[in-house]
């Protein structure tokens, strides 16, 4: 199955959820036009506060479907956007791939995964438990998330729900996803 998006969203305001849009203008090294975490330096304001001038690494945020729907036969049911991410899609583990991993969405636009979004405090306010449910801990290796990975825009363009998602492995060694 081709990797595809299946839901965008944004929201100028800086909510835990995103309202969602057919399409949208990536930028960049800035993020999702109109965001209010689309910027050169962190956006973030729990991050704002420790260092302002900390370069972006979470211009956008994607979760794959598939997350969503293993949610929900769990009993949490967190819409597209529910988690706060800009782009909604299906077809590809998001969390398998390494650091350094671009996608093209769509024909233009090109992002760059820079690692796993740690859950906040406020995905329990949320749904109450989802926090615990999208963290687990392997035997080996570091605390992994299920509430989607972060990028960094490295050519923008028009987004659209449908577009097809191409993938290029950074070349090796790879390194695995870490908070960022």
């Amino acid at each position: 199955m081709q990797p595809t998006i299946v839901s965008l969203h944004r929201n100028a305001d800086h909510t835990f959820s995103k309202d969602s849009v057919e399409e949208f203008v990536l930028i960049a090294g800035v993020g999702v036009e109109g965001d209010a975490h689309a910027g050169a330096t962190t956006q973030h304001l729990s991050r704002q506060k420790k260092d302002p001038n900390r370069p972006n690494l979470r211009q956008v945020h994607l979760v794959a479907r598939e997350v969503h729907e293993g949610l929900l036969a769990d009993g949490f049911d967190v819409p597209g956007g529910g988690f706060g991410e800009n782009i909604t899609t299906r077809g590809l583990e998001l969390g398998e791939l390494p650091v350094g991993t671009t996608l093209r969405l769509g024909t233009d636009a090109i992002i760059v995964l820079t690692g796993f979004r740690d859950p906040c405090a406020q995905i329990d306010r949320a749904h109450e438990g989802l926090r615990a449910a999208v963290s687990f801990k392997p035997e080996v290796g570091p605390m992994l998330f299920r509430n989607g990975v972060m990028a960094m825009v490295v050519r923008g363009g028009t987004v659209r729900v449908g577009d097809e998602i191409g993938v290029a492995l950074p070349t090796e060694p790879h390194q695995p996803m870490q908070k960022v």
